[in-house]
């Protein structure tokens, strides 16, 4: 069993920058592929990040948001640059063991959820 818990959602300005933070707890955190998906108002969620030895982005998010992880502090983290509106959603921490699964889309614990809002 994996526990992530989200922090660092906020409401922003347009043109903002935002870091999101995920802690987990359980198995061995180094073990796993980590992630980040988001879900906004009225559509279904969607993959934004992960990583492991590498990362992987939506093409959406390339060049503006940077994924990193601390194995030290069982963390992951999302720098948000560069924001825009399309960005408001909720930002759901993830994990899997199998990196190439979660780009995917396949997720084996989900975090609670942390709520970005960008305003325009």
């Amino acid at each position: 069993q994996v526990q992530l818990v989200e922090s660092g959602g906020g409401l922003v300005q347009a043109g903002d920058s935002l870091r999101l933070s995920c802690a987990a707890s359980g198995r061995t955190f180094s073990n796993y592929a980590m992630g980040w998906f988001r879900q906004a108002p009225g559509k279904e969620r969607e993959f934004v990040a992960a990583i492991n030895r590498s990362s992987y982005y939506a093409d959406s998010v390339k060049g503006r948001f940077t994924i990193s992880r601390d194995n030290a502090k069982n963390t992951v983290y999302l720098q948000m640059n560069s924001l825009k509106s399309e960005d408001t959603a909720v930002y759901y921490c993830a994990a899997h063991f199998n990196f190439a699964a979660m780009v995917r889309g396949f997720v084996g614990y989900w975090g609670q959820g942390t709520q970005v809002t960008v305003s325009s």
